[in-house]
């Protein structure tokens, strides 16, 4: 899958029984699990054992998981229960109608020593033939390919500059989407202010908002 060196390949299917006795939470959750989920197979282990890199210090080994759905959308929740599951870094490719997406979060080992992970926010490429994909194994160790990973899979959702590390960048935008509900929720006030001080009070705020904004641009 994905021109991935035959060294890497698995291809064994997990029986949705696997994770579904592991599912934590609602009844609603595992309900999406059995009816958006068909079958899941474990396509590729990138590690320093299965192929001629360098290890990682943050990244051990990436899965690579092919998620054969039911229908076009899958929960995010479930792709976060089988993130928090399995203790190593995920690509998702979800498979539905002959097409692929890629999904991937950023995952980090959530203490020192510690085998819990916290996950980020997850990105998606579009549906794609899977030759079209733009997923491609970059870099010199296992934890440049898994960063690599998330920029490619990212694209424009991620806004960043080559200096960025990924956390940094994905920081940077967390921060940037929180200013622009921010200031959609300051606009809106605004619109429906109708004491003249309080709409001035209220353009003070939005303008340190938009200058926070501005300084993400410049940030390092």
């Amino acid at each position: 899958m994905l021109g991935l060196p035959r060294s890497t390949e698995f291809n064994k299917r997990i029986p949705k029984q696997t994770f579904y006795e592991h599912l934590a939470g609602t009844a609603a959750l595992k309900r999406f699990f059995a009816e958006q989920v068909k079958s899941v197979y474990w396509r590729n282990k990138i590690a320093a054992t299965t192929m001629n890199i360098a290890a990682g210090t943050a990244v051990t080994e990436i899965e690579v998981f092919e998620i054969h759905l039911n229908q076009s959308q899958i929960d995010e929740n479930v792709l976060r229960q089988i993130d928090k599951v399995i203790p190593y870094h995920i690509l998702f490719m979800l498979k539905y109608e002959g097409k692929h997406r890629a999904v991937i979060s950023y995952k980090e080992a959530a203490a020192a020593g510690s085998k819990a992970f916290a996950i980020m926010r997850y990105y998606y490429t579009d549906w794609l033939p899977l030759d079209e994909m733009p997923v491609k194994l970059e870099g010199l160790n296992i934890d440049a390919i898994y960063e690599n990973f998330v920029r490619q899979v990212a694209a424009d959702q991620l806004q960043s500059n080559d200096e960025d590390s990924i956390k940094h960048a994905i920081e940077k935008e967390e921060k940037r989407r929180r200013l622009k509900k921010q200031m959609a929720a300051l606009q809106n006030k605004i619109r429906k202010e109708k004491q003249l001080n309080r709409q001035m009070q209220l353009n003070e705020e939005l303008k340190k908002l938009e200058k926070e904004m501005e300084s993400l641009r410049w940030e390092r």
